[in-house]
Formats: C-alpha cells, structure tokens, sequence
C-alpha cells in the first residue's frame, strides 16, 4: 500500500494502534488503520454420474497443473453465488451446490478457500483461457501427482474418505507454508 484510501496520504507509517495487538499500517495524517485481511477463495467439488470435474489451468499460478474450478470471491457476492460463477466461469457448467464441504486456510498465501459440494447436470463443459482441459475423473483417474494446489487435493482426498463410508460433515484443514 502507497496511499491512504481515505485521505490518499504517501505518510503511511507501520505500528500498533492504541486499540489493537497487531501491527497495522496507519496513516499519520489522517489516523486510519488500514487492515489487510485474507482473501476468501470459492468454488466446487462438481459431481455427475460418480465422477468429479477438474480443470487443467491455463493460467499462473500452476499453469498446466489440475485444479477444482475456483477462484476469487468478488464484492458484494455471496459465497456459494460466487463458487457457482466460478464453475461457470472456469468450466462453462451450471451446477446446484448442495452443502459446504472444505474450510482450508492457506496461511503464507492469505487465503482462505471454501469449496462446495454440487452437481452438474451435464457434461457440456466448455474449455477458455483458464482451462485448457476439463474432464471427469474417477477417484483412481485423478492425476494426484499434478493437482494445482493443497486445497483441492485435501478436499478431494476428503470427499473420498465420505464416499468410503465416513461421516458427512466440513473439513477444516491448513498449511502454513509452501
């Protein structure tokens, strides 16, 4: 951060406010606390007909590498009208979340995803810029070794484990480092 989105300031200093514990970047000439939060990252476990939806990146980060469709929650969007967006977006599919699956915190990055559970009621996927590929996958199809990121292969080994008999309930997990 350069200027102050209030006042639009260059004298942004590092400190812990009176009021807080953390440091913060604050403005000497208006006073405000800038806080920089983590981004929430959204989307969806798509099923149709036992097997699940990934889509091989066409974009960085992990260009080339499968990925469960998601991305960015936008403003003024709810998370489940955004993992739908991004479905689509990514995918071409309309898909019916039915619950949330995964909670997983990203630490070093400042994400924190939310993946769905959904359904597609078709395969008339559509591949774009983002995805270069998209298929269905059985559990023994899936090309572990080159998921994109350790949010889509926790909550997929997760599902996985429910489709074995374990209860049906969110799993929380996080990595605090690359």
């Amino acid at each position: 951060m350069n200027y102050c989105s209030h006042c639009g300031s260059d004298q942004l200093i590092q400190k812990i406010p009176k009021t807080e514990t953390e440091v913060r970047t604050v403005c000497q000439n208006c006073e405000t606390v800038h806080y920089i939060n983590p981004n929430m990252v959204v989307g969806c476990i798509v099923e149709n007909k036992g097997q699940i939806l990934l889509a091989k990146r066409g974009i960085e980060p992990r260009k080339g590498f499968w990925n469960l469709p998601c991305g960015f929650l936008e403003m003024n969007e709810n998370v489940e009208d955004g993992a739908i967006r991004e479905v689509y977006e990514e995918t071409g599919l309309k898909v019916s979340i039915s619950r949330l699956h995964t909670l997983y915190n990203v630490v070093h990055s400042g994400q924190v995803y939310l993946i769905f559970l959904a359904k597609a009621s078709n395969r008339d996927f559509t591949t774009n810029i983002e995805s270069t590929e998209i298929g269905f996958f059985s559990e023994e199809q899936i090309p572990w070794d080159e998921i994109a990121f350790s949010a889509n292969t926790f909550a997929l080994k997760k599902y996985f484990e429910n489709k074995s008999g374990r209860p049906e309930n969110v799993h929380l997990g996080s990595t605090l480092n690359k």
